[in-house]
């Protein structure tokens, strides 16, 4: 074999290797392309996933402000987490259709989110961290900042009547019990009560929005900030995520139990 054609022969078995190692390369480039769309799904996919629907719960009405009745011994003039809570919320939102107008007391602005709910269990007590909190409540680690803050006040939930769907923040504990995660968090459905066995609180916004009664049937989840759409939900309330975001807040800062899952804003 000559000089010119050993060089011939060098130069096939490159190409040869060139070519072999060509899917390889390919295969690199295209791979992190691959991983990212596929994370987009997952976390466009989570709350569904994660956060399934509470189906079949009578649900009852109750509102910042309301005195207590026989089938609801404590007053909401303050809540499991604000002791101010009539205070900060700006006054008594009452439930009577003629004293409201578009989801909001008719007599002033408030300052909290008027959607709001209550679930029976609490995260706190004492003024420390129930111990099975940790082990109960799926963003504990992602919220929890010290011992005795809430990470559930303000998280988002989605109600669903019908065919219409509302969202709102959970702001109070109940209905009657504190201590239920295994309904709220897991599958066991509410134990009796004088409520035919509520196991849903909602404010007379969320209410009027699906059309409810007084007493009634829905079916509830929780979901991500960044899942809920614009709506009524979304205008009103120093605690309400959007409007936070509108003014520019750090919700780290300022709504921690809720920053994780919103939608980043532009800068």
């Amino acid at each position: 074999m000559n000089a010119q054609q050993l060089d011939l022969r060098v130069r096939n078995l490159d190409c040869e290797h060139n070519v072999a190692a060509m899917p390889c390369q390919i295969g690199m480039k295209i791979a992190p392309i691959v991983l990212a769309v596929l994370f987009v799904m997952a976390t466009l996919r989570v709350s569904e996933a994660h956060y399934p629907w509470k189906r079949g719960i009578v649900t009852t009405v109750f509102w910042v402000g309301e005195r207590p009745t026989a089938n609801n011994p404590v007053p909401n003039y303050k809540s499991s987490w604000d002791a101010r809570w009539a205070q900060n919320y700006g006054g008594l939102d009452s439930p009577d259709p003629s004293q409201r107008r578009n989801y909001i007391p008719a007599r002033f602005i408030p300052r909290q989110n008027p959607f709001y709910v209550a679930l029976p269990y609490n995260d706190v007590t004492r003024g420390t961290t129930k111990p099975d909190a940790r082990k109960a409540i799926p963003w504990f680690k992602q919220a929890f900042e010290r011992p005795g803050k809430s990470v559930l006040k303000g998280r988002w939930v989605a109600i669903k009547r019908g065919g219409k769907i509302c969202y709102a923040q959970w702001e109070d504990c109940g209905p009657f019990r504190t201590d239920h995660w295994q309904y709220v968090f897991g599958n066991q459905r509410p134990l009796p009560n004088l409520n035919q066995g509520a196991g849903l609180d909602v404010s007379p916004a969320v209410r009027d929005y699906l059309r409810m009664g007084g007493k009634d049937v829905c079916d509830w989840k929780f979901v991500e900030a960044r899942d809920v759409p614009s709506g009524p939900w979304t205008k009103h309330g120093d605690n309400n995520t959007f409007v936070l975001q509108r003014r520019g807040a750090n919700l780290f800062m300022v709504d921690r139990n809720n920053a994780y899952g919103a939608r980043k804003q532009a800068d």
